[in-house]
């Protein structure tokens, strides 16, 4: 096992694994930009270096700052949390190169499955279903014009190396098509540096399903089940749970032994996520994978009791697995709390945290980083905490939230607390019934009229 582990990241994923660390008896160490310097994070790690000035830039991706942390304070591992380099095979390398152990995918792993459009044809050779697209990138407009008239629309175009809904663009039909390509391919160089894209058969009336997978060192991989992501705005999620709502028995079993295909197939070590699009057929097919711990974890971990930090660390250290699979035994949501103001098109609410009160009693938990007196920075992303609610079945879970959110106190900035009470009463959301478009038609009424 290891004797010190360095996390290079921040918030509430930071102290995450700082509490499994210290559960283990392994010794931590914090990296922080100066924006951080009273975050919680930095406080419970055993040590704690700073690696720069706030922008993620000169601090959190900054490869040498952090290689050179870890080696000043003799960290022989690096969890790299979610987001910032969590999914970056040149940092997943230099860390192998420098005698650290990175805790995540190798490199290797990385490059195969984050190029989307690489991911899906090692699927498809993996005989995991895929929705019907580009057989690899696309290099001229002319080739998305032919394929897209072959396929019917609509369609998706989508970035080969994007994320967060960047690069993607959904074309109803022929006319829209250039536009959207060179918007496209545009919004792909800037946010990625590559603008390859790839197009596939757009799903309508889809539910976004992710199946949690763990591959250890000796090729076993195992599913703890799925996760209900459809409740997105502009991609991004802003609700999940567990079990879903749309799922069976018989879907279930198949969309696990899928991903456990798909992870054996490739060798994967560590914890991943199978994503996939379910039509409303009940059909599904391979999205995209997600080589690193995801930001809804903790539902999986509620539901079947299972520390999955605790998991990744042990595989990581070279602890293979049971190879069982795991079925949810009770129901939980996850609510992401952020710094936002959704009744100004969620925008970012940076600020001090005046007053906070967090919930608590039977089936609650809250995964945070922010305190009273708290400064929320500008710098980064806005998720200030994770409201998680368990019980025995999903109507019970949704009680839970509603009292939970009534419960929840954060004065000094803006939050998306009001949106989340309002969810929790939609006909539509308590009857299981949405899509990854439900927020298209979701209009937030003013507190004193809901």
């Amino acid at each position: 096992m290891f004797k010190k582990i360095l996390i290079a990241n921040r918030g509430e994923i930071a102290l995450r694994v700082i509490r499994t660390c210290r559960e283990m008896g392994v010794k931590t160490v914090a990296v922080y930009s100066t924006a951080d310097a009273e975050s919680l994070h930095v406080r419970f790690a055993d040590e704690a270096v700073c690696i720069g000035p706030p922008p993620s830039s000169q601090s959190y991706l900054k490869m040498s700052a952090i290689l050179a942390a870890a080696e000043i304070t003799n960290a022989d591992a690096i969890h790299p949390g979610y987001g910032f380099l969590s999914e970056n095979a040149k940092f997943s390398k230099l860390c192998e190169e420098h005698g650290i152990k990175f805790i995540g995918a190798t490199s290797e792993m990385i490059s195969k499955m984050g190029d989307k459009a690489s991911a899906r044809a090692t699927m498809k050779e993996a005989g995991v279903p895929t929705i019907p697209g580009s057989e690899g990138l696309l290099e001229f407009y002319e080739d998305a014009e032919k394929l897209a008239d072959e396929m019917k629309y609509p369609v998706m175009l989508k970035a080969t190396a994007g994320g967060g809904g960047k690069g993607m663009r959904a074309v109803y039909n022929k006319s829209d098509l250039k536009n959207a390509w060179d918007a496209a391919k545009q919004e792909a160089f800037a946010c990625f540096g590559n603008d390859g894209m790839y197009m596939e058969k757009l799903i309508e009336e889809p539910r976004h399903i992710e199946i949690q997978i763990i591959g250890d060192a000796y090729g076993k991989a195992c599913h703890l089940s799925e996760r209900d992501c459809s409740i997105q705005r502009r991609h991004q999620k802003l609700t999940e749970e567990s079990p879903s709502p749309f799922m069976t028995t018989q879907l279930r079993k198949k969309m696990g032994e899928a991903a456990v295909k798909a992870a054996e197939y490739i060798s994967y070590e560590g914890a991943g996520t199978i994503e996939f699009l379910v039509d409303k057929h009940r059909n599904f097919y391979f999205m995209e994978m997600n080589t690193r711990i995801q930001v809804e974890h903790p539902i999986t971990e509620q539901v079947i009791d299972y520390d999955l930090i605790f998991e990744q660390i042990k595989v990581a250290a070279g602890i293979p697995i049971s190879g069982k699979n795991y079925f949810p035994k009770l129901h939980s949501i996850e609510c992401r709390i952020n710094a936002e103001d959704p009744y100004k098109d969620f925008r970012p609410s940076p600020g001090k945290i005046t007053t906070l009160h967090i919930p608590g009693g039977h089936g609650i938990r809250v995964d945070t980083h922010v305190y009273a007196g708290y400064t929320i920075p500008p710098n980064y992303d806005s998720m200030i905490a994770k409201l998680i609610t368990t019980a025995q079945t999903r109507e019970e879970a949704i009680s839970k939230m509603k009292r939970a959110l009534d419960e929840f106190v954060i004065e000094g900035i803006k939050t998306t607390i009001p949106f989340h009470r309002q969810l929790m009463d939609h006909p539509d959301y308590i009857a299981g019934n949405y899509t990854t478009k439900f927020m298209e038609d979701f209009e937030i009424q003013p507190e004193e009229n809901k």
